[in-house]
């Protein structure tokens, strides 16, 4: 919404000469009351679906740009496979051995330095590492039946919820406000009624 009236302003000529001037937006203007579906217009425009994400993992993987993330994420955390794996972009435990062959091959050629990090890595860090990131892929399945999300709307359905789980807090706290102090002001309200009428 705000987004929305952000566009709708700036797309307005009168309406932006207004803010020019004077920095304030006209709430009232009916560039900013057409009824237009905010959700949708953006989406038009910033439109990504799952099939989107899953070809940019097909493209990104095992490409120059994925080689050279993972050599820079190599330097940047010394050889710590923990850190690498959760940096590089579309991995998960799967990609592992994959990930590991890719830097060890470039230290054999001498594009990398040899950390100790990486090359005396326990094989008890390496299971605890899987494990981690096996249960984390579960949760992330349970979350993920629970939305309902499966298919081509899965991204629309997910800023539903999240949009339904703010309103809800909106909500909660506005309730939590109006116990808190709208007591106290009908309160008060009485007290200084009392008082004029002194």
């Amino acid at each position: 919404q705000i987004l929305g009236k952000v566009y709708a302003v700036l797309s307005d000529e009168k309406q932006r000469a207004v803010y020019d001037e004077t920095g304030m937006v006209d709430e009232d203007a009916e560039a900013l009351q057409d009824g237009r579906d905010w959700l949708e217009y953006w989406q038009l425009l910033f439109k990504v679906t799952v099939k989107d994400i899953e070809d940019f993992q097909k493209n990104y993987k095992n490409s120059a740009e994925e080689l050279a993330d993972v050599k820079a994420a190599y330097m940047n955390f010394k050889g710590d496979m923990d850190r690498i794996m959760e940096s590089v972009m579309c991995v998960d435990y799967t990609d592992e051995p994959r990930i590991r062959e890719m830097i060890e091959q470039a230290i054999d050629s001498g594009e990398l330095p040899s950390f100790k990090a990486f090359v005396r890595e326990s094989k008890k860090k390496m299971m605890s590492r899987r494990r981690r990131v096996e249960k984390e892929a579960k949760e992330a399945k349970k979350s993920i039946d629970e939305l309902g999300l499966s298919g081509e709307n899965d991204l629309q359905a997910l800023i539903k919820s999240r949009g339904r789980d703010r309103e809800k807090e909106m909500g909660n706290f506005l309730a939590q406000l109006e116990a808190k102090y709208g007591n106290s002001a009908k309160k008060g309200g009485k007290k200084t009624t009392a008082k004029k009428r002194k």
